[in-house]
Parts: structure tokens; C-alpha cells; sequence
């Protein structure tokens, strides 16, 4: 559209591994939510920002996108979307080849090892080639998933150059807690379904599941900040979000003895439920439904950053105007989670990160214009 000449030059033997990796689970593309809710879903720059983004690449214009390239997408009755396929693989073939046809040079093996800016700026690999271009889209990706070349290790050559980053933590991961071989025997690897899960006053709605080291899932993966933000991390389930404690109580008539037995009938609890509530002895009615709505968990950390379905941190939004230019390096962008934000699993991640390259691959080109 611009007749700029374009070159990626990626560190792996193949691009878009990362991406191939995120559609082992279908592929969430975006999720159809209204905007206004939508834009709540980040943390990292402020709302103003995200909603000029959203509207100016929303999750219909991702869905155009795609097809356009021939793959037909769906909204589940969940919210989110996904290809019909429900795979990466078709779309990222498609992807490459409509590159191509656009005249886009691809290097693969090219690793990143130093950054001279200037005019133009000078790129280094660690294969020996130097590059030089009068405008650059850095788009390397987090932390995580590292096999895929998603490493992180782009933040020494940032910090080479006096450009601030704030480490890389794990977000959207698991969180650990210590559970007794008696509930791991019962509930490992069972979901939590239709459950509220709260952190210090944060609520979010969805599963959990029970792992060996502690609790994954989409609950909390929307609770991550909060976590890593609190000194002691714990979070508090209810288990009965859709009934009082009253309500429970009263389905308990007059039981007195086999409390919680009589509960897992009555309150239709799961057997992970069960298994959890089961690791104290329960007496009275009242308080096993005060444990029902608020059965407190506490969590000793975040499971590793080369674990978790994205990351946290990265280059500060100081260091960044609202093109997403470096603001000290002009002509030089960044995106996706090469920057300080983060969103939850459900198609907020993978919209944010096509957005902001929308947006500075519009911006690029107008720059380069502009410079030229």
C-alpha cells in the first residue's frame, strides 16, 4: 500500500513458531466482547491509548484480515474466536505466501546481537551479516516459550543502548500451592468449573484446573498483576458463586453429622471440589458454606517464565510515543510483547499484539515518507 521495501529477518530457521505453538489450542484469535469491556483486559499504557488502538484495528478488522487470506473464522459461544480449522498452520502458511506475493524479503536465521542507531540504523547478527535500514519494527516477542525464539534476550542489546525495559516475568502461567497427596490423588488434572476467583478485591470468572505444583487456568491467568503485586499471593475461591450462604445452608435442612458428604450431594460439589474442601474436618454446616464461598488458597510464586503463555514487562511506555517509535531513535518501532503490557488468554493477548502491529505498520511507512 505504502511501496515501502521490506525485509524480516527472524533468529529461527521458520517463522511464526510462537504462533504455530498458540494454535495447539485452536488458535484464539480475539474474543467478541463490546469494546468497552474489551479495552479493560490490559494492563500497561493507559485506556486512552488502548481504546484508540482497538477502534482503529478492532477484533471485526482481525477477522477481515484472516479472511482475506482465505481462512473463515468463528465466535464461540464463549466469545472467542477462532479459525474454522481450528489450527495455526493454514494461516500462517497462507501469511507467509501473501509476503512473498508482496515482494517481502524473508531471512531466517538471523539472530539480533547489537542495534547502532542512527541514519540508516545498523543492525548486527550473530552470523556475521550487518544490515542497514532507515527504519526498523522490532517485533521479537516476551519471554517465554524460548524454544520457539521467544527468549528475551533482545533486552541486552536494548539496554546496550540506554533503553529501559522492565524485566520479563511470566503472565498467564500457573501459580504453585503445596496440595496433600490426598487431594492430588482425587483432584489432579480435574477442572474447577463455574467458579468466582478473587484476589485482593480483583474477581474474575472461569476454571481453574489442579496440577501437581498448583492451580492453571484462565481464572488465574486474569489475576496475575494482582498476584505478583501482593506480598503474600493467595486467592479465594467460591466455589457457589450462583447460590448465598444462606441458600447453601438451607439445602442442608438439619444435617448435623457426615457434613461434608452430605454437602457434596446436596451442593452438587465436584471431586476436585470435594478433595479440596475434604483437607479439614467439617463439623457445622454454617462453616463449611463459609468455606464454599471462601476457600482461601495461598501461593508461593509463579510457575518459570519459560512455562508461562506470555510475559510481563519489557520496553517501558516511557521510552515510547504513541506511534510507537522509540522517541530517542526516530524511525525505530516496537510491538507486541516486546512492551510493557499484558492481557489474559481468551483472545486479548493475540488482538493486542496484531493491533500494535498495525499500528506500526502504518506508522513506519508514514515516517519513512516523511524522511525519506
Amino acid at each position: 500500500m505504502h511501496g515501502v521495501s521490506v525485509s524480516i529477518f527472524d533468529a529461527m530457521p521458520s517463522l511464526g513458531r510462537k504462533f504455530l505453538v498458540a494454535g495447539k489450542g485452536g488458535l484464539n484469535l480475539t474474543h467478541g466482547e463490546g469494546m468497552e469491556t474489551f479495552v479493560t483486559r490490559y494492563r500497561g499504557g493507559d485506556r486512552m491509548f488502548w481504546e484508540n488502538l482497538l477502534n482503529e484495528f478492532n477484533p471485526s478488522a482481525l477477522r477481515e484480515w484472516a479472511g482475506g487470506l482465505g481462512i473463515e473464522t468463528f465466535q464461540a459461544s464463549s466469545g472467542r474466536v477462532y479459525p474454522k480449522e481450528m489450527k495455526a498452520a493454514p494461516l500462517l502458511r497462507r501469511w507467509i505466501t501473501r509476503l512473498r506475493e508482496l515482494g517481502v524479503q524473508i531471512e531466517t536465521r538471523h539472530r539480533l546481537v547489537e542495534i547502532k542507531p542512527g541514519r540508516p540504523h545498523e543492525l548486527s547478527f550473530s552470523n556475521g551479516v550487518t544490515v542497514h535500514a532507515p527504519a526498523v519494527v522490532f517485533a521479537m516477542g516476551g519471554g517465554s516459550w524460548s524454544r520457539t525464539g521467544s527468549d528475551g534476550s533482545w533486552i541486552d542489546c536494548f539496554a546496550a543502548r540506554g533503553i529501559e525495559c522492565q524485566p520479563l516475568v511470566p503472565a498467564n502461567c500457573g501459580w504453585e500451592h503445596e496440595w496433600s497427596a490426598e487431594t492430588l490423588a482425587v483432584a489432579e488434572g480435574k477442572p474447577l468449573k463455574n467458579i468466582v476467583v478473587s484476589a485482593s478485591g480483583q474477581h474474575a470468572v472461569g476454571e481453574l484446573l489442579v496440577s501437581r505444583y498448583g492451580l492453571e487456568g484462565g481464572a488465574i491467568y486474569q489475576l496475575g498483576a494482582v498476584l505478583r503485586a501482593m506480598e503474600n499471593p493467595e486467592v479465594a475461591i467460591d466455589f457457589k458463586p450462583t447460590f448465598t450462604r444462606e441458600q447453601l445452608v438451607a439445602k442442608m435442612e438439619s444435617v448435623r453429622c457426615d457434613v461434608l458428604n452430605q454437602a457434596r450431594v446436596r451442593w452438587k460439589l465436584s471431586d476436585a471440589t470435594h478433595a479440596i474442601l475434604a483437607r479439614k474436618e467439617w463439623h457445622d454446616v454454617a462453616s463449611l458454606a463459609d468455606e464454599v464461598k471462601h476457600c482461601v488458597i495461598p501461593l508461593s510464586g509463579p510457575r518459570p517464565l519459560d512455562e508461562a503463555i506470555s510475559s510481563a514487562g519489557g520496553v517501558a511506555w516511557s521510552e515510547l510515543d504513541q506511534d510507537l517509535m522509540l522517541w530517542r531513535f526516530p524511525g525505530c518501532f516496537v510491538v507486541g510483547e516486546m512492551i510493557d503490557w499484558e492481557a489474559p488468554t481468551g483472545g486479548y493477548l493475540m488482538q493486542g499484539c496484531f493491533a500494535t502491529g498495525a499500528r506500526v505498520g502504518n506508522s513506519a511507512a508514514v515516517w519513512l515518507e516523511k524522511n525519506a
